[in-house]
């Protein structure tokens, strides 16, 4: 199967499934390292615009043990190199690894997350959100979408 050039992971949940948190970001990590795949967006959705409020991410833990269980399915990871938890890992995805990372500007509004499409006040600096015709774009530009 080819690699795919644009990837889009969209994350609509919320904490109540960090699963699928936890997944989105596995899942965009080894996009980027293992598959080298050009261009990886996490997109939080209408239902998953919490996630970009501040603190939300560092909220949920990354357990040494779930350390351990990701560590021992990729060669050249040790658990040590694993943050404490997802703020610390999406940071890292975004600055090392070039993952974008954006919130549906629209349902920021709707979520009182934000007062307007461009207010970033309450949102996590490394969560960029994106308007209606932005969002459409990405999803237009995807070789390959992925639902969490």
């Amino acid at each position: 199967m080819a690699t795919p050039e644009n990837l889009l992971i969209i994350v609509n949940t919320g904490t109540e499934n960090p699963y699928n948190q936890y997944a989105s970001y596995v899942v965009a990590f080894l996009s980027k390292k293992l598959a080298n795949v050009k261009n990886v967006t996490l997109y939080y959705g209408p239902n998953g615009v919490g996630m970009a409020k501040k603190g939300t991410l560092a909220g949920i833990a990354i357990p040494d043990s779930v350390k351990g269980l990701i560590a021992d399915q990729i060669e050249g990871l040790s658990a040590s190199d694993l943050p404490d938890n997802l703020e610390q890992l999406a940071r890292f995805e975004k600055d090392q690894l070039g993952v974008n990372i954006v919130s549906c500007a629209t349902f920021n509004v709707i979520a009182e997350l934000a007062s307007s499409v461009d207010d970033t006040s309450k949102l996590e600096d490394f969560i960029t959100p994106v308007k209606l015709p932005q969002a459409a774009e990405a999803l237009m530009a995807a070789d390959k979408i992925l639902y969490f």
